[in-house]
């Protein structure tokens, strides 16, 4: 059986950037399943494991496009230092906030001025290319919608 549209697959997976660097993996922890088809990974990856069988393993490029999107400037926002909780004015620390309709947004610190900082919404791999090592483990019939 292998990898195709509806099939639950079961994968272990290692991501890199283009530095070589470790982002997330789960090999030897707890493996990652997701439904073919139902976009449950970024759509490059998703592209990638069609066709594949139990065991088979690959190594995938995904350009930004195909994962997290390019980096949106409409995305910062610079707000005054005041509104951030004490100590945290530092580039990278990422915060917790909550939009007007109610939505969880994570935003980091991209710069500090005097008076204010500036927000970046953007997810954080946005703009990168990523680099997946995968193995597809399980390939099974998805289990009946209830």
């Amino acid at each position: 059986m292998t990898v195709s549209s509806g099939k639950r697959v079961s994968l272990e997976y290692t991501l890199k950037l283009d530095d070589q660097s470790v982002v997330d993996s789960n090999v030897g922890g707890e493996l990652l399943k997701v439904t073919q088809g139902k976009h449950e990974l970024v759509p490059g990856l998703e592209k990638a494991l069609e066709g594949m069988a139990v065991g088979e393993k690959k190594n995938v490029t995904v350009a930004p496009t195909e994962a997290y999107g390019t980096v949106d400037p409409k995305a910062f926002q610079e707000v005054d230092k005041k509104l951030l909780p004490p100590d945290t004015a530092k580039v990278g620390t990422q915060l917790e906030g909550t939009t007007a309709d109610g939505r969880k947004v994570f935003p980091r610190i991209s710069e500090v001025k005097n008076e204010t900082v500036v927000l970046d919404f953007n997810h954080p791999l946005a703009g990168k290319t990523l680099h997946f090592d995968v193995k597809v483990l399980e390939v099974a019939q998805a289990p009946a919608a209830k």
